[in-house]
C-alpha cells in the first residue's frame, strides 16, 4: 500500500468531465483550454489532450509547460510580462494576451509574429471573495475604458474577459454576458476571438449545459468571433483525493484527529478562503475535527462525522483535491509533500512522482 500522504488522481473521473467538455464544444463551437493555474499535473495530460484545444497560462513557466507537455493552442497571459521574458514567451505562444495597454505598447514590436489580445475588465464579476474578485476596487486586472481600447484595437485580434468564479448559476452568467454585449459590443465586433475565461461550473450536477452552449453559440455568431473557455476547476472537479493517515487522537473540548498532511502545505485554498475540506459520507455518531500536522494553529481540515471512532492508523480520503492544490503545494514546516499517484482505467495505481528530503533541501538553496 502506498505511503500517505498522496494525491490520487482518477482517470475515469477525468474522462467523465471531458465528456461534458466534448459535448459543450460540439454544441457551441467554443474551444476549451485547460487553465494551468488551477491544474498543471502533466502526467495526466494524455487523458485531457484529446478533448481540449490546448492550454492557457499565467506565467512563462506555465506557458512553457503547456507548449512542451500538452500541445495544441497555447495562450500566454501574464499580469505583467518582464523584458527578459517576452522573447521566450513569443517562442512558445500562439496568442499572447496583454493585461494593459501599457504592456501592449511596450512589447508590441516584439510580438508582431503571433496573435495579440488584451484583457478586458467589465468591472463586475461573480466572485464572492474579495481576494479573488477581478472587479474589486482599484483592480489591476485588465482594461475597462472602451475609448482607450478602441484606440489600440487595430493592434490586437482578441479579448480575454475573466469575470466568473465558481459560477454555477446560468441565469447570472447569461445576464452578465448580456451586460458585456451591451457595454462593449462595438469592440467585440472588431476582433476575431474572445476568451470568456474560466470559473463557469458547467460540469457541476444539474448544470443546463445545452442552454450554455446555445448562449455561447449566439454570442459567437452575433460578433463573428471564435469563443474560448478556460476551464480549470470545471475540467478537474471531483477527480482526485488527498489520501491521509490518522497519526494521533486527542480531546480538548472536541475530539481531534491529527493526520499526516496539512492544509497550509497541501490544500492551501482551504486556508486562504476559510473553507472546510470535504469528506464523504460525513455521517455517523462520532464527530472529529480533522487537524493537519503543521505547527500552524489553524491547520484544520474541518469537523466531520464518522460511523465509528477514529483510531491511529485509520486512512481518510479528502475529496475534490485536484484544483489549486498540486500547483500550490509547498514545504512549510518541512512536512512531507504528498506523492502524486494515478488510478488508471483498469483500477491499478501508479506513482507519477514522489518527493523526499533532497527535494525539500533543493528548494531552499
Amino acid at each position: 500500500m502506498l505511503q500517505t500522504p498522496y494525491y490520487l488522481i482518477d482517470r475515469a473521473s477525468l474522462l467523465r468531465n471531458m465528456a461534458v467538455i466534448d459535448r459543450l464544444q460540439t454544441l457551441s463551437g467554443a474551444k476549451a483550454l485547460l487553465a494551468l493555474k488551477c491544474f498543471a499535473t502533466w502526467p495526466v495530460f494524455d487523458t485531457l489532450r484529446p478533448h481540449m484545444a490546448g492550454t492557457t497560462s499565467s506565467s512563462l513557466y506555465e506557458l512553457r509547460l503547456g507548449r512542451e507537455e500538452f500541445g495544441g493552442e497555447t495562450h500566454a497571459y501574464s499580469v505583467s510580462w518582464a523584458d527578459h521574458e517576452i522573447d521566450e514567451a513569443v517562442g512558445y505562444a500562439d496568442k499572447i494576451i496583454f493585461n494593459s495597454i501599457g504592456q501592449l505598447d511596450r512589447f508590441g514590436p516584439r510580438t508582431q509574429g503571433i496573435a495579440r489580445g488584451l484583457r478586458l475588465n467589465p468591472r463586475f464579476s461573480t466572485s464572492g471573495f474579495d481576494l479573488a474578485d477581478p472587479a474589486r476596487p482599484f483592480s489591476r486586472l485588465g482594461e475597462w475604458d472602451a475609448e482607450k481600447i478602441a484606440a489600440v484595437i487595430d493592434r490586437i485580434s482578441g479579448f480575454m474577459i475573466h469575470y466568473n468564479c465558481e459560477n454555477g448559476d446560468f441565469a447570472l452568467f447569461d445576464a452578465q454576458l448580456s451586460r458585456i454585449e451591451a457595454e462593449f459590443g462595438a469592440l467585440l465586433g472588431r476582433v476575431d476571438w474572445v476568451s470568456l475565461g474560466g470559473g463557469i461550473h458547467f460540469t457541476g450536477p444539474g448544470y443546463p449545459l445545452e442552454a450554455l452552449a446555445a448562449r455561447l453559440k449566439a454570442f459567437s455568431e452575433r460578433f463573428g468571433v471564435q469563443v474560448y473557455l478556460e476551464p480549470g476547476e470545471a475540467a478537474i472537479t471531483n477527480t482526485a483525493t488527498l489520501e491521509v493517515t490518522v497519526l494521533d487522537v486527542l480531546e480538548n473540548g472536541k475530539r481531534l484527529a491529527i493526520v499526516d498532511s496539512s492544509i497550509e502545505a497541501h490544500m492551501l485554498d482551504l486556508l486562504i478562503y476559510r473553507q472546510p475540506a470535504k469528506i464523504a459520507p460525513d455521517e455517523g455518531e462520532h464527530e472529529f475535527m480533522i487537524c493537519g500536522k503543521s505547527c500552524l494553529a489553524g491547520d484544520i481540515f474541518g469537523t466531520f462525522r464518522f460511523p465509528a471512532p477514529l483510531n491511529v492508523g485509520d486512512r481518510l480520503s479528502i475529496l475534490d483535491a485536484a484544483g489549486y492544490t498540486m500547483v500550490k503545494k509547498n514545504w512549510f514546516n518541512g512536512v512531507q509533500m504528498p506523492a502524486i499517484a494515478i488510478r488508471e482505467l483498469d483500477g491499478a495505481i501508479t506513482v507519477a512522482r514522489r518527493f523526499g528530503y533532497e527535494d525539500y533541501r533543493a528548494s531552499l538553496g
